[in-house]
């Protein structure tokens, strides 16, 4: 990455109206959280059909084993927001940047202080009765035995997250598209660019005329036929740089 190419970010940053950020699990590795895809991803290691909703219904205690040992202990438990995170979270509170829009499910954002954020796929931070349908925050829920089940009538609780066999959350969709077609820069970091639809989202700015900043430690589905600045490198390392130069620190 040059300190030209990062300079015209920033400024292509500063003098737009609307500013949107698209993230992906490559900003929340450096937090220590594992991609689902890809080298090393946890669909290389685990079986995905315990993601399956109709599984989960079926076999909620084998689905749960998993979900608690991936996203409610160990290094998943313990994740803090990076660098790039809290960057992101300046921005949106300096007014630079209007919303993010995000394919993660650890809540990383919000914990960085970022507010307008649409969880594309959902997220671990609150679960729901799969019987009533009331919703709870996961930080309240008692798993000491699996599947937790829900205070009111005993049913199984399932996290708030997009299962394969589950469409999108028509609300968030809708807001995610208005953003995109809003936006006239759309900030993208850490995502590959191949998973349906959320990828649709940044190519949807480009085609209603948004500039798109990738940021990438490699090159994506986007960077030659979607982005219009590639920066390359790690988004801890970027993000920092690239807010500095905007808030002009």
């Amino acid at each position: 990455m040059s300190n030209h190419a990062l300079s015209h970010a920033a400024e292509t940053i500063r003098s737009a109206r609307h500013v949107i950020a698209f993230t992906g699990a490559g900003i929340s590795v450096e937090s220590g959280i594992a991609p689902f895809r890809g080298p090393g991803g946890l669909w290389s290691r685990f079986d995905p059909n315990l993601f399956d909703r109709n599984r989960f219904r079926r076999e909620p205690e084998k689905s749960w084993e998993l979900l608690y040992r991936l996203f409610y202990e160990g290094a998943a438990g313990r994740a803090r927001p990076n660098a790039a995170h809290l960057a992101l979270a300046e921005m949106e509170a300096r007014g630079r940047l209007h919303a993010i829009i995000t394919q993660n499910i650890d809540g990383l954002h919000h914990r960085a202080g970022s507010v307008n954020v649409l969880e594309y796929h959902g997220s671990t931070r609150t679960m729901t009765c799969m019987d009533c349908g009331l919703q709870v925050d996961a930080a309240d829920v008692p798993m000491e035995k699996l599947p937790p089940r829900c205070a009111a009538c005993g049913g199984v609780l399932k996290p708030d997250v997009v299962f394969f066999s589950e469409p999108i959350p028509d609300h968030v969709h809708r807001a995610a598209l208005a953003e995109a077609k809003a936006c006239d820069v759309c900030i993208v970091v850490g995502t590959s660019g191949e998973v349906m639809p959320a990828a649709r989202i940044p190519r949807m700015a480009a085609r209603h005329g948004a500039v798109v900043v990738e940021i990438n430690v490699r090159e994506s589905a986007y960077t030659y036929e979607t982005s219009t600045i590639f920066l390359e490198g790690k988004a801890g390392k970027i993000l920092p740089d690239l807010a500095s130069e905007v808030i002009g620190k």
